[in-house]
């Protein structure tokens, strides 16, 4: 017999297995040898009383051995397979290589940027000497943004595809097993280099190819057909489909596709600032105590409200995290958070944004597609400007952002680069700015303590996603006009984190075997 039961821990016990057991059996009123295997299908946090409590959702085998055999995921050798272009080796990049491998076809991985471990050399360069590399950096490289921006595989998305597929092919290519169960599963910076290595070695191991240090400046299509693409001006790739996975920054692949004459569409984004604060707050406000449990991990939050017509929410919450510099290009200021596996950083830090509509970019018509995109890009340049021309990135105190004075003095950040007092209540739009502000005050309400003197705000936080979508079919993924093109994940506007991306990955190579499946049958 199987049961599936829930039960609450304190979180000295929930990673004792028995107690977990004993408690079971009196749940059950069963006896203890009677419980053959069990098996834990989620884990989370129950913080909403004084008694902060672990959720277990148990899988019980009573008198009942389980079927120990696992769906595994088989890999076809694809040498001699029809070939398929994916542009971008992030996650919704990844997932597709490793989906075209299962179905039989050759991927050709076009990566703009370095290889997962040489990348950590311009990362550094960002942080320590305020150079950008605009091919290699937070943004650009093997692994996408993801790989050192933290790692976080929370989605929402279950209902566009197989979410524990994703994660179990994470853990078969070595993230940690805890992401199956945890209900906010985090692999964390230092560890997913790693994971991508082993990804790539498999994409090449089956007869993929992957290619780094290779930009794409031109696209081959004809009678609005694609049939391939021209990298580093002067090397040719032919394919019979192209996946385009370049992430929410590619701004030169917008503008490629614009020049083609490929169809684009202006969409709604998000910007704002990073907030942060003590880790050791953000505990005390969620954890009700002073004390955090050490069997408790550092707490995180998710905030959202609606203020004068707008979203206003926290985005990418860091606990136990650093603020990091995610500029593409010189000339331009944007930070991003991100967490290493064990979160022990001293300070918690989050996205804190304002939705952008058409209607609140309408001085920048002219651009037409690019009206966001171009808010956007002046947005980071002035940031860029106001902390000194560097990486050094603007940052103002909770409370004088809220009085509209100039901090006088700054707190210690994990923003390597350095801070620089600056008053971001004149530096953004009024309208960002009021909307902000009327946030802060109603986060305050629901997590009391939010706003004090301990915490700050580090400006630009501006990409949260793209302000512009490449558009196609919901039901084929291939562009509505561009026969054998298929824009996926984050850069296209359909996903919007590293799961999301993931599954909008699979769904594309999907998509292209359904089209070259057709093709043949003609």
């Amino acid at each position: 017999m199987k049961k599936e039961i829930e039960l609450s821990f304190l979180p000295k016990d929930a990673f004792n297995d028995e107690v977990i057991r004993n408690s079971i059996a009196q749940r059950l009123r069963i006896n203890l040898n009677e419980i053959s295997a069990l098996n834990i299908l989620r884990r989370s946090i129950d913080a909403r009383k004084s008694q902060v409590v672990y959720k277990l959702l148990i899988e019980v085998y009573i008198n009942e051995i389980p079927n120990q055999l696992e769906e595994k995921i088989t890999y076809k050798h694809v040498d001699n397979g029809r070939r398929v272009i994916i542009v971008g080796s992030g996650p919704a990049g990844m997932f597709a290589a490793l989906r075209l491998l299962e179905l039989g076809f050759k991927p050709i991985v076009i990566e703009r940027g370095k290889d997962v471990q040489t990348r950590r050399r311009d990362i550094r360069g960002i942080q320590q000497e305020h150079i950008v590399n605009p091919d290699s950096n937070y943004c650009f490289g093997e692994g996408g943004a993801g790989t050192y921006s933290d790692g976080k595989l929370y989605t929402r998305s279950t209902k566009r595809g197989n979410v524990k597929k994703i994660l179990s092919v994470l853990v078969n290519h070595g993230a940690v097993k805890d992401i199956l169960i945890d209900a906010h599963p985090h692999i964390g910076s230092n560890k997913l280099p790693q994971v991508v290595t082993s990804i790539r070695e498999t994409i090449l191991s089956h007869g993929g190819e992957v290619h780094f240090n290779s930009r794409v400046t031109d696209l081959l299509i004809s009678e609005n057909k694609i049939s391939g693409v021209i990298v580093n001006e002067s090397d040719e790739f032919t394919a019979d489909a192209v996946i385009l996975a370049t992430g929410h920054s590619a701004r030169d692949i917008y503008e490629l596709l614009f020049n083609k004459g490929v169809r684009l569409e202006s969409k709604p984004f998000a910007l704002g600032v990073r907030i942060e604060h003590p880790q050791s707050l953000i505990d005390e406000i969620q954890y009700h105590s002073k004390e955090k449990d050490p069997n408790l991990p550092a707490a995180s939050y998710g905030l959202t409200c609606q203020i004068d017509g707008r979203g206003v929410f926290s985005f990418c919450m860091c606990p136990g995290g650093i603020i990091v510099p995610a500029s593409t290009a010189p000339g331009e200021l944007v930070v991003n958070g991100m967490s290493l596996s064990k979160r022990n950083s001293p300070f918690a830090n989050s996205g804190y944004v304002v939705t952008i509509d058409k209607e609140d970019v309408a001085n920048y018509n002219s651009y037409g597609v690019f009206d966001g995109l171009q808010f956007q890009k002046e947005i980071e340049q002035k940031t860029f400007v106001a902390g000194g021309s560097s990486q050094t990135a603007p940052a103002q105190k909770v409370t004088d952002f809220l009085n509209n004075r100039l901090s006088s003095n700054l707190l210690k950040t994990s923003y390597i680069p350095g801070i620089i007092s600056s008053p971001l209540h004149e530096l953004l739009p009024d309208f960002i700015v009021k909307r902000l502000q009327k946030g802060l005050i109603e986060f305050n309400k629901k997590m009391r303590g939010y706003i004090t003197e301990e915490a700050q705000l580090i400006a630009v936080e501006s990409r949260t996603s793209s302000p512009v979508r490449i558009p196609r079919n919901p039901e084929t993924y291939m562009h509505t006009e561009i026969e054998g093109l298929f824009p996926s994940g984050e850069g296209a506007g359909y996903a919007g984190g590293i799961v999301s991306a993931a599954i909008d990955g699979e769904n594309c190579a999907n998509g292209v075997n359904h089209y070259l499946s057709s093709l043949i049958k003609k």
